[in-house]
């Protein structure tokens, strides 16, 4: 499997921004913020943008509604990648915000890693949280739907996919470090 790396130093050195996309609750900001911390660089999550200029999702939700949230989404996303050269960082995205056109043009300027994950893996974490206005009503009917859904456009988008089903963490990390090496030398060839 290779050289165990020590915690926050790796070998890899990212040449574009790498994006975590992929349903609600498979990890995208835990796993992206560990990613980020091993490569020594950023880690922005793209809700944790709205949050801090706009409040808590939930409230945007119910006082805008979920399209005024996207078009605030999309703008987050935007300040990071729609730029001459994107700051290498690790970035984190919702689960809805690859359906805008613009952000998935602008995913083409990133690395686009997808997390998947079937609904075991997630059960308990959608079924406790509560700060997830799509899933409110029937969180696991909800997430498959969305999931089912959405699924075609991750994998669309995705440069690579990585199922975090029955892992932890660093095991993922380092597995996802190595996937992005062999995506890298792909792209310099």
């Amino acid at each position: 499997m290779g050289q165990r790396r020590e915690p926050g130093s790796a070998d890899f050195t990212p040449e574009r921004p790498i994006v975590m996309v992929g349903p609600m609750a498979v990890g995208k900001s835990v796993i992206g913020a560990e990613l980020a911390r091993v490569l020594g660089i950023d880690f922005i999550d793209s809700d944790h943008k709205i949050v801090a200029k706009h409040g808590p999702v939930p409230r945007i939700f119910a006082a805008k509604g979920e399209h005024h949230f996207r078009q605030l989404e999309a703008r987050a996303i935007a300040d990071v990648l729609d730029v001459p050269k994107p700051k290498v960082v690790v970035l984190s995205l919702g689960g809805g915000a690859v359906l805008d056109s613009g952000t998935q043009q602008l995913l083409a300027r990133a690395t686009v890693v997808f997390l998947s994950a079937d609904i075991e893996t997630v059960r308990e974490r959608i079924t406790r949280n509560t700060g997830r206005p799509l899933l409110a009503s029937d969180p696991v009917a909800t997430w498959q739907r969305l999931s089912a859904t959405r699924g075609p456009v991750y994998a669309r988008l995705a440069d690579i996919t990585l199922d975090v089903s029955n892992s932890n963490v660093p095991q993922l990390v380092e597995r996802l470090i190595h996937l992005l090496e062999t995506e890298s030398r792909k792209e310099n060839s």
